[in-house]
């Protein structure tokens, strides 16, 4: 990243996240000491915000390196929770085994190299045929297919769909050598904005639930609320791109819509387990699963979109 707009991006983040921190603390001194939920949540979400700003812009200023080995680790802990929350037998231990410590190393290392023919395919092509002849050597065919399918569903989420996101870094173009890690920027400002934009509006005119029976939280009203503001965010934003104004905003409104129907997509597989979120290790998210469930939906269609139109 471009030293200079590098320091001026974060600058204006960590800005942000202070105002948003002094109204959460105005907020909280008005409405006294007892319990609110809707506060808490925002104070708990702008703690982890704060977080999560730290560990990326620490990797963006440390390189490229630092980037892929992050998300290398967000990727491990996703795919534990989603490994942790689907049943296996002891026939599936290899797979899962080869799963964490070869094809996840493999892809990111595919990333780093910048390898984009092998990495495109590794897990879609490769991962699913060699994992399910790895499982099948035991002999074991109970409930084979489900066990199958939902090993090469968490790869595929917690892996595949994540790695595009440090993948951006190695897209050549023209005119924006040196400055990929913004367009990172971009995508993870306005996907991750889309969510908490979608849950202010949800709180403030939120009288239709879009999805009553997989997130009772999110409403008609907080949707295009949230889109849109996601949106206008993203044109407002154009400068860090390599997008036109309009573009930019075409970009943020693909994302977003992505973002809200891989949520969805993730409630209905923890409503499934019986589950409301994926894990604890994030303070007012859940887990890691909870935090990027829009961001593995949107990150390949906003990667191949960008290389396909903006690429020689």
């Amino acid at each position: 990243m471009n030293t200079r707009e590098g320091f001026l991006t974060l600058a204006g983040l960590a800005g942000a996240l202070v105002l948003a921190s002094l109204v959460a603390m105005i907020l909280r001194l008005r409405a006294g000491p007892q319990p609110n939920p809707v506060l808490d949540n925002l104070s708990a979400r702008i703690k982890a915000w704060w977080v999560m700003i730290i560990l990326l812009g620490g990797a963006f200023l440390a390189g490229r390196t630092a980037v892929v080995v992050l998300f290398a680790l967000v990727s491990f802990f996703a795919l534990r929770e989603f490994i942790t929350l689907t049943p296996t037998r002891r026939a599936d231990h290899v797979a899962v085994f080869m799963s964490f410590f070869v094809v996840l190393p493999m892809q990111y290392w595919l990333i780093w190299a910048d390898w984009y023919g092998f990495f495109s395919i590794l897990i879609p092509v490769y991962a699913f045929l060699v994992l399910p002849i790895v499982a099948v050597v035991f002999g074991d065919t109970n409930n084979f297919l489900a066990r199958t399918a939902e090993t090469q569903w968490g790869l595929v989420i917690s892996v595949y769909c994540i790695s595009h996101v440090p993948a951006l870094l190695t897209l050549d173009i023209p005119g924006y050598r040196g400055r990929n890690a913004l367009l990172m920027v971009f995508l993870l400002i306005v996907v991750q904005s889309s969510d908490v934009l979608q849950y202010v509006w949800g709180k403030m005119l939120g009288r239709h639930k879009i999805a009553p029976k997989l997130s009772p939280s999110k409403t008609i009203e907080g949707f295009i609320g949230g889109v849109l503001s996601a949106t206008a965010l993203g044109a407002c934003l154009w400068q860090l791109t390599p997008f036109r104004i309009w573009q930019a905003a075409g970009m943020a409104l693909i994302a977003t819509l992505m973002g809200l129907l891989g949520g969805l997509v993730m409630s209905a597989i923890k409503r499934d387990r019986g589950v409301k979120d994926w894990g604890h290790l994030i303070e007012g998210h859940g887990g890691m699963l909870d935090r990027l469930d829009s961001v593995a939906f949107s990150a390949p269609i906003f990667f191949h979109l960008t290389r396909y139109f903006f690429t020689p």
